[in-house]
């Protein structure tokens, strides 16, 4: 309770007393009894009563979070120029009165959630998009009353500023910045743009019309039955299709594996062969220059020792036919002759 408050509640039990005085110096001079110091009590309620009652109507207290235009029967144009700002002021009793305007944001919501925007039942914004699809936009606007201009909002919109002001100017705007666009850019590339679009409008219809626009909050974007059917199939398409490239994808990644694994194998195999081949080519390079070497150290005289070495050892005496040269005696051996 304000100090205004309290002081035209003392002046209503001021009052109250007057005329309850009133009633018992009436009853008494009917009776013809008398009145005694009621007539001094009764002058000194109306005089507490008036005085309580005119300091309560002049004494105005401000709430921290208000403005006040002061309206009066006295300057011209019926308003004080200035607004009255949070504290205790005084006012003219009885010739001016004051006009409370809140001081903080204010949130204006158009939902078709019943009971979550500021107006009961379905508030969405109905919108055709530039490519003739219909769309059912949530909303809310954050603003907040222009203190330097407060008493200009009195001038021209009284109270009715957010019915008339913020909820026409909103719902048109959206409208009109939404119908530019196609339904496709609206969900996706385009919807930064589109909101941006609409919160710059909006912040300069406020300016003009003495309210600060804060923000504006692009809640939901809801489509119509028909078209979200559509998108549902399409996205279903969209998935199987890519569900279909996935799995060609894989087969292909599954064939170019078993190509490099038969690629690794075919390589082995010629290396493998390779390798074979190197070592046939150096066994036989090794085996013919042993034989030329061998070649090379061959005598008669050794190829004879080599025979006669290769006989069976129990031979004794070799005969050799008349007209060779050379016959070769065994060790401990005759010469036959």
């Amino acid at each position: 309770m304000n100090i205004s408050s309290l002081l035209q509640g003392i002046a209503s039990f001021a009052w109250i007393g007057f005329i309850g005085i009133l009633i018992t110096i009436s009853v008494r001079a009917s009776r013809k009894q008398p009145i005694g110091g009621l007539s001094t009590a009764a002058i000194v309620l109306v005089v507490a009563a008036l005085l309580l009652t005119t300091v309560g109507a002049g004494i105005v207290f401000i709430e921290p979070d208000e403005l006040a235009v002061v309206v009066t029967v006295l300057g011209e144009g019926g308003i004080r120029p200035d607004p009255l700002l949070s504290g205790l002021h005084w006012i003219i009793p009885f010739a001016e009165r004051v006009e409370r305007y809140p001081k903080v944001n204010q949130n204006y919501t158009m939902s078709s959630t019943p009971d979550e925007g500021a107006v009961s039942g379905d508030d969405s914004i109905q919108v055709r998009t530039k490519d003739g699809q219909q769309i059912f936009i949530d909303a809310s606007v954050l603003y907040a009353v222009d203190p330097s201009k407060v008493v200009q909002l009195y001038s021209t919109w009284r109270f009715d500023y957010e019915d008339q002001l913020v909820r026409t100017q909103a719902r048109g705007v959206i409208r009109e910045v939404a119908s530019q666009y196609g339904v496709e850019e609206i969900v996706s590339t385009k919807r930064a743009e589109m909101e941006q679009l609409i919160t710059d409008q909006l912040l300069k219809i406020f300016s003009e019309n003495n309210l600060i626009m804060r923000d504006f909050v692009l809640r939901n974007i809801r489509f119509s039955e028909e078209y979200a059917i559509a998108v549902e199939q399409k996205q279903i398409a969209e998935q199987q299709a890519q569900q279909a490239a996935f799995v060609v994808e894989q087969k292909k990644q599954e064939a170019e594996q078993a190509r490099e694994i038969a690629r690794g194998q075919a390589d082995a195999q010629v290396i493998a062969a390779k390798g074979e081949a190197e070592s046939l080519l150096i066994q036989a390079q090794a085996q013919a220059e042993a034989n030329r070497t061998i070649a090379a150290s061959l005598t008669p005289e050794l190829i004879q020792y080599q025979y006669v070495n290769t006989l069976a050892p129990n031979v004794q005496t070799i005969f050799i036919p008349s007209g060779q040269q050379f016959i070769l005696p065994l060790p401990g051996s005759a010469v036959g002759q």
